[in-house]
């Protein structure tokens, strides 16, 4: 089989294959041949495992082949990434990517990646857009975004915060709040989304940003309150 392009990250696979306007790989008739495997760089159950699944899902039931996501986490996204990029260029590896790998072109040097986003993966679709929610531990003193903020205000540098990582979507977020609101919480990086979540869960860190997709279950169960 042969394609014209080099490895292929996915934002929304699902997207070109019904959206005739986007641009997409030339491949032979007889694509998809054999199982088609996704690397997620993230840990299981957050946004870009989520995403994933989902379209793992709907390409099984259109290629009729098999769809076999792997979660390759570490380095912030970094491991996956590189496995994706150095994979044989046939389309039977896609990387579900997040804003995280172009945050590290910035903030991991290449002689550490020892990938170039721009040269090694190419772009099929965008995944999807979604919105980030503020949920703090049951147990803290605030039922409102102006209560956390007033509560953080009051104590400098003893409440804490969990993301899934350095230079995560969800660390830049945290940061931003902070600057955003003037208080001072101190960040606390997990490997991914999924040890942080239950970190706040836990009672371990009192706040997290997140995917609102991925942290609705444990809002409705009344692990997290949202803010």
């Amino acid at each position: 089989m042969e394609m014209t392009a080099p490895r292929l990250a996915v934002a929304l696979a699902a997207a070109v294959l019904s959206t005739p306007n986007l641009a997409a790989p030339c491949f032979a008739q007889d694509y998809p041949a054999r199982p088609i495997r996704i690397v997620v760089p993230f840990g299981p159950g957050g946004p870009a495992d989520v995403a994933a699944r989902l379209i793992g899902n709907n390409l099984q039931e259109k290629f009729g082949q098999p769809i076999v996501v792997e979660n390759r986490t570490g380095a912030g996204g970094v491991i996956g990434t590189l496995e994706a990029a150095k994979s044989p260029p046939d389309g039977y590896t896609l990387l579900m990517m997040s804003n995280t790998q172009t945050a590290n072109e910035s903030l991991v040097p290449q002689q550490q990646r020892k990938y170039d986003l721009m040269r090694d993966l190419v772009p099929i679709a965008p995944v999807n857009y979604s919105d980030l929610v503020i949920v703090v531990h049951p147990h803290v003193a605030a039922k409102t975004l102006q209560e956390f903020i007033a509560l953080a205000k009051s104590q400098p540098g003893k409440l804490n915060y969990a993301s899934s990582g350095q230079g995560t979507p969800y660390h830049m977020a945290g940061e931003l709040f902070k600057t955003m609101v003037g208080i001072d919480v101190v960040h606390v990086p997990y490997r991914n989304s999924g040890e942080a979540r239950s970190g706040v869960i836990g009672g371990q860190v009192q706040m997290m940003i997140d995917a609102v997709p991925a942290m609705a279950p444990n809002i409705s169960a009344g692990q997290v309150r949202a803010l």
